[in-house]
């Protein structure tokens, strides 16, 4: 008994969430129509809407990033400001991944023209040197090791 009229609780909740319900409108006409008109300026706007005023260290900061674009090296992926919360290139901290093929921040290079330059952060040289560096490190102590074992 008790489950049915649980089940009958639900059906009349449900019913009444999803019914559909006439948006309440106040007892005076005038009003309702005052509501409902949207309130306009009487400018133009020709020359699109007036900038707010950047501080000289504002837009000094501004100044010192890159202009062009920075290109993912894995993916060819062009970083756009407006996809990645308005964030310059340059102010993404360490963690930040490509959006398209999830690459690292040191992944991207500066594209001038059609040519893409070197990285932010120095580029591969550091990984490959010491990838280099471990493998000779290991044939060398393989060849040690065959010689005096």
């Amino acid at each position: 008994m008790l489950f049915k009229s649980f089940l009958a609780f639900l059906c009349l909740v449900s019913v009444a969430a999803f019914s559909p319900v006439a948006p309440r409108t106040s007892l005076s006409p005038s009003a309702a129509v005052r509501t409902n008109v949207p309130r306009t300026s009487t400018s133009l706007n020709v020359f699109g809407t007036k900038k707010a005023k950047i501080s000289p260290e504002e837009q000094a900061r501004i100044d010192s990033y890159w202009e062009g674009d920075w290109v993912c090296k894995d993916c060819g992926y062009i970083y756009n400001r407006d996809e990645c919360a308005g964030f310059y290139f340059e102010e993404q901290g360490k963690g930040f991944r490509c959006p398209q093929c999830s690459g690292p921040r040191r992944r991207y290079a500066k594209k001038v023209g059609d040519k893409v330059g070197t990285t932010l952060d120095g580029g591969d040289a550091p990984i490959l040197l010491f990838s280099f560096g471990g493998m000779a490190a290991t044939i060398a102590f393989g060849i040690w090791a065959v010689d005096n074992l």
